[in-house]
């Protein structure tokens, strides 16, 4: 199994986060061998493919506050998020996640690890109604922009600061050009360090057009 530091991609991380991050992967490779966290294709570069693309987020958003991690699934980003709060102690991410298994996984994550979260099995759609508006929300792999937008609308509304952080693939433009009709927002793409092809957007001054 492929093995890295995260300072590889120049990402600085301190030495009982590492040790979290190793005790992470150790617990993420025994579970995904039962159930289905990732795509199978890439469990074996769960540093490269998950964990290091997932550890961006610290630089982007390097002040601790309160999140949102959509579609959890396999812990990316939200328990890696989780991991590295925990080492000033600050912060929260409120994980939202539907399948059953896959929460099982999420909170003997936490447990296990230290990190700074709470695991919620509702649907998405269902969330904005228990969880108030976080400072940030962020999600990888789950749907396109505008899908993703409707989603978070509630929270943008009852915070007008919200920050909006989305990992994002090749035909990102293409998303964002199908948003842009139905929303208007500010846009800053961060390219990534792990992916050629791939980007972060930061998303804020979320707003629907009537």
């Amino acid at each position: 199994m492929q093995r890295a530091k995260s300072s590889q991609f120049g990402i600085n991380v301190s030495r009982e986060t590492q040790e979290r991050l190793e005790r992470f992967t150790e617990l993420f490779l025994k579970w995904a061998s039962r159930i289905n966290l990732v795509a199978p294709s890439t469990v074996e570069q769960v540093w490269t493919r998950h964990i290091a693309d997932s550890l961006q987020l610290r630089n982007i958003v390097p002040a601790p506050g309160r999140w949102i991690d959509l579609g959890s699934g396999g812990g990316f980003p939200g328990i890696i998020t989780a991991l590295t709060l925990a080492e000033s102690q600050e912060g929260w991410v409120d994980l939202v996640e539907s399948n059953n298994k896959k929460c099982s996984f999420l909170r003997m994550a936490i447990t296990e690890t230290g990190g700074r979260g709470t695991v919620h099995a509702v649907r998405i759609e269902d969330a904005a109604k228990t969880l108030s508006a976080p400072d940030y929300i962020s999600a990888r792999a789950l749907a396109d922009l505008d899908l993703l937008f409707t989603y978070v609308q509630p929270w943008a509304e009852a915070n007008p600061k919200l920050k909006l952080i989305f990992h994002k693939g090749r035909d990102y433009e293409i998303e964002i050009d199908k948003a842009r009709g139905r929303w208007d927002f500010d846009l800053i793409k961060h390219q990534s360090v792990v992916e050629a092809d791939s980007v972060i957007l930061e998303i804020t001054s979320l707003t629907r057009r009537v």
